[in-house]
């Protein structure tokens, strides 16, 4: 072995090991993402103002974890000029955690919401908006698991999930618009509801995107899910 090569085999595997403690962060941010949807909806649903402020005041911790790992990421891609998979796996990292965190903005949008009007009667039951949740939240599990195994087979039929989730965006408006006719004093619910089955159809496509990063960064090959 040549005395230079022997010198560059600690920096390899620190170069290795802050990869790997990138991607874990970067699941790390996407569970913190899926969970403060996840529970925007089951505080919108169980009218928990403690829980909507919980994930309001979250999103700052979702916030500080963006911003160092996009520093990480550019000082890694400086510092290592990585080639190949390990290029595409940290140009990945930098783009996912911009969905994650609008994810997290979207859910705190939602937590917002319930903050107004946790002790307002909704003008229609909450069937269709918990529905599109169950949807998303099993997109944004099926991408941290793609993302962590590189097995991105579970990833193919997101456009389908995704048509799904605007289908019922659609419905949802179709019916509260439908209610305003016949009960106009419940416009302000009404409006509250819409902007969170919109939020949610916007979860879905945050979704879809971190899908085709995660396809790209597995196969090299670029595919737009949507």
């Amino acid at each position: 072995m040549l005395l230079g090569d022997s010198a560059k085999m600690p920096l390899r595997k620190e170069y290795l090991a802050d990869l790997e403690k990138l991607k874990v962060d970067v699941q790390k941010m996407g569970e913190l993402a899926k969970d403060s949807a996840r529970n925007a909806i089951k505080a919108l649903v169980q009218r928990d103002r403690v829980l909507a402020a919980r994930i309001i005041k979250e999103n700052v911790t979702i916030d500080d974890l963006e911003f160092d790992i996009e520093n990480r990421c550019m000082k890694l891609i400086a510092l290592q000029q990585p080639m190949a998979v390990d290029l595409r796996t940290i140009g990945t990292c930098m783009k996912i955690i911009t969905d994650f965190d609008r994810i997290s903005d979207l859910a705190g949008d939602i937590a917002e919401i319930v903050l107004l009007i946790a002790d307002e009667p909704h003008v229609k039951p909450l069937i269709d908006i918990p529905r599109m949740s169950e949807i998303s939240q099993g997109m944004l599990s099926d991408c941290l698991e793609a993302f962590s195994t590189g097995e991105i087979k579970m990833l193919e039929d997101f456009s389908d999930r995704d048509d799904e989730i605007d289908a019922l965006f659609d419905q949802i408006r179709r019916e509260l618009m439908t209610i305003l006719i016949e009960k106009p004093r419940g416009f302000t619910n009404a409006s509250h509801l819409n902007f969170v089955a919109l939020h949610l159809e916007r979860i879905g496509d945050h979704a879809c995107n971190i899908a085709s990063r995660i396809i790209y960064m597995v196969t090299g090959k670029r595919r737009k899910l949507e």
